[in-house]
């Protein structure tokens, strides 16, 4: 999730809310910070990964699977994951404020025992603590994160083989692209592009 060049104040201004669309938890509101600490990906742009996610790989499926939220923000992608049935989440963020806040929306949904989460920079993962089916990577728009982020997942060892990682970057950015990976699909929506990528096996 986006944070911008220098460290911005949470407290500032009144916190927010972000729906869940689907699954157990279904219009379920989690919170949102103030200010613009983290861009949370759209209710449209959600709705379309997940849907591609159920409908578009005959060999995976969401429900049981581990995911991985990268640059996790608020949660809201790893969190939409465990509504759909997926089996555990763990979330990646480097900013200790943004990390209580993921601790407050899991426990608001009451699902601590599915959820890992993690202070680590999501641009250089530590050593995996489980190896995940699919993971979300949302990093701040133009700065070069995305690359040196699918080869830390692949060298630390979080991602199953043939796992996917989906990408929301800028419309006006190139598709991603790092060794190891194949892309798989590409979508805009608007100003943001959602990229998924196949692990090579």
């Amino acid at each position: 999730m986006k944070k911008p060049p220098t460290k911005p104040n949470l407290k500032a201004g009144k916190p927010g809310t972000l729906r869940i669309i689907a699954g157990a938890w279904r219009g379920r509101s989690i919170e949102t910070p103030p200010g613009d600490i983290v861009r949370p990906t759209s209710d449209r742009v959600r709705e379309a990964l997940f849907n591609r996610l159920a409908h578009a790989f005959e060999d995976f499926r969401l429900p049981g699977a581990r995911v991985l939220d990268v640059f996790a923000g608020t949660g809201a992608l790893g969190l939409e994951a465990l509504s759909r049935g997926a089996a555990q989440a763990v979330f990646l963020d480097r900013n200790p404020e943004v990390i209580a806040l993921i601790k407050r929306n899991v426990a608001k949904l009451d699902c601590d025992d599915r959820a890992v989460i993690m202070n680590a920079d999501g641009a250089h993962p530590p050593r995996a603590a489980v190896q995940c089916d699919v993971a979300f990577l949302d990093p701040p728009y133009g700065e070069g994160l995305v690359t040196p982020a699918l080869n830390g997942l692949l060298l630390q060892g979080w991602l199953k083989p043939s796992a996917l990682v989906t990408v929301e970057t800028d419309a006006s950015e190139a598709a991603p692209e790092a060794h190891g990976y194949t892309l798989v699909d590409r979508r805009p929506y608007g100003r943001v592009a959602v990229s998924i990528l196949r692990l090579n096996s």
